[in-house]
């Protein structure tokens, strides 16, 4: 057992690399994503709609320096005396030319309070000189990439509109693995037509591949989004809490155990958010996956097949 939870999890992860606390603090640089501007697709995935994954008070209309600063205050205002990561979260923020990412990523690390970066982008937005970058601030700094997979199953994502297939994803993550950036990869559990062995299919390939750390998403259908059409003409269901925590804990014992879990559940903006809307908050949602791991006497690996 892993300190008081049964899983990796990502604060812990932090302490024990970087030897403080350290808070993620979001920024939104104005970037696009290739598939909305026409270069492999448009209008994006289908259950996307990036104000609702964006938090409050990431202004892009603010430079990224105030940005962190205003959130670096909020947290300081609330009693945190960490570090802080610099999290390029909206859309995929490795896509632009290297010379803007480093002016962009310059400006978040303007201070010795800001250890690192977490870069949110797709695996089709990382040719080898952004590589090349990100692994040039890896010398110095605590480096994470998140790319969004979703599934591992090709099928699921030419249905969800991703513009990008399973191996374009394996070919990002080799290219980035041995440069001393940590990897890590989004996975949404419950997507349209996948049933529990396709989602235990992409959780036992992300723990074969050897990746650093993965962040799980439940459905979620946002307002605005295609997914929200499909949902009223009740082409895509969702979980109820009880079949949420079940499934969560029957992933959580096929991970690795050297990966960190980032995430188990996703978060909305409640006025954006149609379904699920489950009446328990996310805090006891997590105490009750806790319990389940310890009514079961499992923890993360128990089902590993490495």
């Amino acid at each position: 057992m892993m300190n008081n939870k049964r899983y990796y999890t990502f604060n812990r992860f932090l302490k024990e690399k970087l030897s403080v606390k350290v808070r993620k603090v979001s920024v939104t640089a104005g970037f696009t994503c290739p598939n909305r501007d026409g270069k492999v697709g448009y209008g994006g995935c289908t259950y996307c709609h990036n104000p609702g994954f964006t938090p409050p008070g990431s202004d892009g209309r603010k430079s990224i320096r105030a940005q962190v600063e205003e959130a670096k205050l909020r947290l300081r205002d609330g009693g945190f005396r960490g570090k802080f990561l610099a999290y390029f979260q909206a859309y995929s923020n490795t896509y632009a030319p290297v010379n803007t990412l480093r002016m962009l990523y310059d400006e978040a690390l303007y201070d010795d309070d800001v250890v690192g970066l977490a870069i949110g982008t797709r695996p089709d937005c990382v040719p080898n000189e952004v590589l090349l970058l990100l692994e040039e601030y890896a010398e110095k700094h605590h480096v994470w990439v998140e790319y969004g997979l979703q599934s591992a199953n090709d099928k699921t994502l030419k249905y969800i509109n991703r513009a990008h297939d399973y191996a374009r994803f394996e070919d990002a993550v080799k290219r980035t693995q041995n440069r001393g950036i940590y990897i890590c990869a989004h996975i949404i559990l419950g997507l349209p037509g996948e049933d529990e062995a396709q989602m235990y299919k992409t959780v036992d390939r992300l723990s074969q591949l050897g990746i650093d750390g993965i962040k799980i998403h439940h459905l979620q259908v946002v307002k605005g989004t295609v997914l929200e059409e499909q949902y009223h003409n009740g082409e895509v269901g969702v979980f109820s809490i009880e079949d949420y925590v079940s499934l969560i804990c029957n992933v959580i014992e096929r991970i690795s155990p050297r990966m960190v879990i980032h995430r188990l559940i996703g978060d909305i903006r409640d006025d954006l958010l149609v379904a699920p809307r489950w009446t328990i908050s996310k805090g006891e949602i997590i105490s009750c996956i806790d319990k389940e791991l310890k009514r079961r006497d499992c923890y993360q690996g128990i089902g590993y097949q490495g």
